[in-house]
C-alpha cells in the first residue's frame, strides 16, 4: 500500500493527493509504516498543489506551463522513488517535504 500511495499522487498530478489521502485513511491502524509512508506522499502532494496553483495562476504568462510540467515531472520522477522504496520496505523520505498533516 506504501508503493500505490506514492506512484498514485505521481500518476494523478494536480490531484495526487487524494490517493494517499485514501490510503491513510483506511490503513492507518493496520500497520505503521504504511501510515508513515502514506502521510510522506500527502504532505508531498500537497505541497505540489500549492505549487500547481501557483502555475495555474502563471500560466497567463508563458512561466507557468513550464513550472507546471517541472512540478510533474518532479512529482513523477519522486513518486516513483518513493514507491520503489516502499516496495522494498524502506522509509521513504522526499528530498523536500512538510509536514502538515500527521
Amino acid at each position: 500500500m506504501g508503493l500505490f500511495a506514492h506512484l498514485g499522487g505521481g500518476i494523478l498530478g494536480s490531484v495526487g493527493w487524494v490517493v494517499p489521502l485514501i490510503i491513510y485513511l483506511t490503513k492507518k491502524d493496520e500497520s505503521p509504516f504504511v501510515r508513515d509512508q502514506a502521510l510522506q506522499a500527502l504532505n508531498f502532494q500537497l505541497l505540489l498543489l500549492i505549487g500547481y496553483v501557483i502555475s495555474t495562476v502563471l500560466s497567463f504568462v508563458f512561466i507557468g506551463y513550464l513550472t507546471g510540467f517541472a512540478l510533474w515531472v518532479m512529482a513523477v520522477i519522486l513518486g516513483v522513488m518513493g514507491g520503489t522504496a516502499a516496495n522494498r520496505g524502506e522509509w521513504y523520505r522526499y528530498p523536500f517535504n512538510v509536514s502538515w498533516v500527521k
